[in-house]
């Protein structure tokens, strides 16, 4: 198939966009480069990908919607996997402007693009930080979230809003899934794991925040990529749930997925995990809990199981090790 894939050159486009060419696909990859953090490893991840000629890279500002409007004319794709987002939490508190143009704005220019280009099955990704102040655990597709905590949540939750509305109106196949902690080898720097490997390396201490008491479904990036290329073949149909508890809507063709792990793990775990692996010991600086987070995460994975026969299962020392093995060869740590 021709598959399009928004923020190729992130951390998760990287590698689902690797996976896609492994398996044969055409790979359209946009991306605009923002310099949210080292621009190097964005090029990077473009350059390993650029190295089979079923992959072209397209750099430009998803929000430019006659840009797009013209490369869904060229491309022709079956397929559209939208990951290109401003994440972060913390950063959100600052730079707010920026979660609204490149998670609202730019997620509005590609359901319009879809909208006159249709496609087999757009999906898009959004976060377990939708699920906000809730309290029930584990956190269910068909929970109600009208609580983000922070704009980061909010804008992700204002893209699947648009993205079940165009569902409705246009008729598009839509797949919208939370992920949960994504870690892995091509990390954002802006990630714990990243940091705290920098960190401890270098002998700094880490902030460790609301003093390690804290628990994330953290899900390796290789699960992550498994359950979503399992899901393309999936195509939501009205009125075709796949289980009682199915998120499907009853009004287009839309489901919202989670893929995390489900199996919540504590701060302090993940820390000990980064030791372990890099065979020295942090230095903690334990801070108070910072406004925006939230204290646990927890994936109820029976639905992602329930469409594909598949739910993550990488665990946290695994995961961490492979990271780590990544972070010293890449950067000679």
């Amino acid at each position: 198939m021709k598959i399009l894939v928004t923020g190729s050159a992130g951390f998760i486009g990287f590698h689902l966009a690797r996976r896609l060419l492994a398996e044969g696909h055409a790979v359209a990859g946009i991306d605009a480069m923002v310099p949210y953090y080292d621009l190097r490893l964005k090029e990077a991840r473009h350059g390993l990908l650029a190295r089979s000629d079923a992959f072209r890279p397209m750099v430009f500002d998803l929000a430019d919607g006659a840009r797009l409007g013209t490369v869904m004319a060229e491309e022709r794709p079956d397929i559209v996997v939208h990951l290109a987002a401003q994440a972060g939490v913390r950063y959100a508190m600052e730079h707010p402007e920026s979660y609204i143009h490149n998670n609202v704005v730019a997620t509005y220019a590609l359901v319009e693009a879809c909208r006159h280009h249709p496609v087999q099955h757009l999906l898009v990704a959004s976060t377990s930080s939708a699920y906000g102040a809730n309290t029930s655990m584990p956190f269910r597709e068909t929970d109600a979230v009208a609580t983000p905590l922070n704009i980061y949540a909010a804008t992700k939750l204002a893209t699947e809003n648009i993205a079940h509305s165009y569902a409705h109106l246009w008729k598009q196949p839509t797949t919208a899934f939370r992920f949960f902690t994504v870690y892995g080898p091509w990390g954002r720097p802006d990630m714990a794991l990243f940091k705290f490997t920098d960190a401890i390396l270098k002998g700094r201490p880490i902030d460790v925040y609301n003093h390690g008491m804290m628990e994330r479904d953290f899900t390796y990036v290789d699960d992550l990529v498994e359950a979503i290329t399992r899901l393309i073949p999936r195509r939501p149909e009205i009125g075709r749930p796949v289980s009682p508890a199915d998120s499907l809507s009853p009004v287009a063709p839309y489901r919202l997925v989670n893929i995390g792990n489900a199996n919540p793990v504590r701060l302090l775990e993940f820390i000990a995990a980064i030791e372990q692996a890099t065979g020295r010991q942090a230095i903690r600086n334990l801070m108070d809990m910072q406004p925006g987070e939230v204290l646990k995460t927890w994936a109820d994975a029976s639905l992602l199981q329930a469409l594909t026969g598949y739910r993550p299962t990488t665990d946290v020392p695994t995961g961490v090790a492979a990271f780590v093995a990544w972070f010293r060869e890449h950067y000679g740590a």
